[in-house]
């Protein structure tokens, strides 16, 4: 009867919907483990693709240690562990024994000595020795010491390999105990991004540090354009490390091809003056009309101002000490890195020479409630020093050809 149907039905219905619900459920939990086993694998097979375009590698007394960034937004590949070491192509510098300051290191604040290459070897698993004191009788009668380490690079791997042996005779930075903490951060420049730096020894004017660091994927040819920034610091565990010195080595005169070169540096006073900024210029000398053209391009890392910055350049040029040309950009409005892409022309005077002539440029303020309107000066001549003078020299040796540097700009 319909009766009994109805009742039967109702029967069967309490039972069908959990079995659906199951069997959706089971389908759902089987889907989301394939799509998240799927998507590790994506991740794992993405991880292993991925070729670094830049390999470090921290040895410390031929033990392969992880690197410390100096930053916690940085960090460095890690060297692989120790019972891979074997497999893969990495290999420690051997120890160098570096002559003392007397007997090798004959002129002072710049000594090199060149040994031939040597033939890889093994890993050692020795553990990091303990430095010595030197005698008083060594340490320098003036300076702030003295930095001693080696270069080398292995054109199979593309490996550029510093080794940081020791500094001697360094400046105390502890007034009670005439000792100071040191060590050593590197930066290989004009990038500023390969950035490390050595272990912290403790009470010495003479720290052994004995550690090699070893940057993969450069070609000698990019060694060239680059420089080494040493910088000596003290630690200091309850305020701001203090600066001993620093030491810059240029790497462009320095043959790697025929083995590792052992170098010695004079440390100096860090240079701590408040930058001025940079400003890139465009030059040009047109021997044919006799006339110099300035492209004032653009500005960066200007000081801050507390009214803010509105500036623009100002350009004189100096026949002697008599100006016979000004001129200025227009000004660029809240701009701490302004962009101004003008040129200026200016014809020179008949003897068609520009040993007589002088550029200077003022970066300047147009705030009037700016304290001091002149941010920073700049002069490009003969006598000019430094990059400025390079500058000069390069337009006068090719003319009709463009040439563009970023120059420092100094105290007004």
């Amino acid at each position: 009867s319909p009766l009994v149907h109805n009742v039967a039905s109702l029967c069967v219905f309490p039972v069908a919907v959990p079995a659906g619900v199951a069997l959706v459920s089971v389908f759902g939990l089987v889907f989301t483990v394939s799509a998240f086993a799927w998507i590790c694998c994506q991740r794992k097979s993405a991880k292993t693709h991925q070729t670094p375009s830049y390999k470090f590698v921290h040895m410390l007394k031929g033990v392969d240690i992880y690197p410390e960034s100096l930053s916690g937004k940085k960090k460095f590949a890690a060297s692989p562990p120790a019972h891979e070491l074997h497999k893969t192509d990495v290999r420690s510098s051997p120890d160098l024994e570096l002559p003392s300051p007397h007997a090798g290191f004959t002129q002072p604040g710049v000594t090199e000595h060149r040994e031939p290459a040597s033939p890889p070897s093994t890993t050692s698993s020795q553990a990091p020795t303990p430095m010595t004191e030197r005698a008083p009788a060594e340490e320098r009668d003036s300076g702030l010491g003295t930095l001693h380490f080696a270069l080398e690079y292995q054109a199979e791997k593309k490996a550029f390999i510093v080794h940081i042996k020791e500094a001697q005779g360094l400046t105390p930075t502890d007034e009670h105990s005439l000792t100071s903490d040191p060590y050593i951060k590197l930066t290989l420049l004009p990038e500023k991004k390969h950035r490390v730096k050595t272990r912290v020894l403790r009470k010495t004017l003479h720290p052994a540090f004995d550690e090699t660091f070893s940057f993969y994927g450069l070609s000698q040819a990019r060694v060239a354009q680059l420089s080494l920034h040493f910088v000596v610091l003290s630690f200091d565990r309850f305020s701001r490390d203090e600066v001993i010195g620093e030491t810059l080595v240029p790497l462009s005169g320095i043959d790697l091809s025929e083995g590792r070169v052992l170098m010695s540096r004079e440390i100096i006073k860090k240079d701590t003056k408040v930058s001025r900024g940079e400003l890139l210029l465009s030059l040009s000398y047109q021997s044919t009309t006799n006339s110099l053209s300035v492209v004032v391009l653009k500005a960066r890392h200007l000081p801050r101002t507390e009214t803010g910055l509105n500036p623009f350049v100002k350009v004189n040029m100096f026949h002697g000490k008599k100006r016979i040309y000004k001129k200025k950009t227009h000004v660029k409005k809240c701009s701490p890195n302004p962009v101004f892409n003008e040129l200026f022309t200016f014809d020179l005077p008949s003897e068609r020479e520009l040993k007589d002539i002088s550029v200077e440029l003022l970066l300047m303020d147009s705030d009037p409630r700016s304290p001091s309107p002149v941010l920073g000066r700049l002069l490009l001549g003969t006598s000019s020093a430094g990059t400025p003078g390079e500058h000069w020299r390069e337009i006068c040796e090719h003319p009709r050809r463009q040439i563009a540097k970023w120059h420092g700009l100094s105290e007004d």
